[in-house]
């Protein structure tokens, strides 16, 4: 019985933890899926027309959902029907991060970030909506 009551004390004090190490860097945007929460952030904090800029970015399953196998990052302006003219490269690091290099917005308008999460088979496509002016 004591086992049982320290297993259980150990999950609920790392449960927490997960949840911390879920909300990604300090400023981090936040989107989610069914099975995943993505955390990013852009580096430079302020993206500008014509420049390449990178990501920061954690990858999360939820509760019973498998790991992350894959992430992909890409971009497009929906209402001109274009994307960017770069191919990003994604790079795993540790602990269910990534950095993605290679984006670059060559004209202002409404651009959507899409991530792509890999796992357990399926592939969660996400999209957030960003203003570049």
């Amino acid at each position: 019985m004591q086992r049982l009551c320290a297993s259980v004390a150990v999950l609920a004090l790392s449960l927490p933890a997960a949840a911390q190490e879920c909300a990604g860097h300090p400023g981090a945007a936040k989107v989610e899926s069914e099975r995943y929460v993505v955390t990013y952030r852009t580096k430079p904090d302020k993206i500008a027309v014509g420049q390449h800029f990178s990501m920061d970015l954690g990858v999360c399953p939820k509760r019973g959902q498998a790991a992350p196998e894959s992430l992909r990052v890409d971009a497009q302006m929906p209402e001109h029907r274009h994307g960017m003219n770069y191919k990003t490269t994604v790079k795993p690091a540790d602990g269910g991060r990534y950095q993605a290099e290679g984006l670059m917005f060559h004209m202002p308008g409404r651009w959507e970030f899409i991530f792509e999460v890999r796992g357990g088979g399926k592939t969660d496509r996400v999209t957030r909506s960003v203003m570049l002016e």
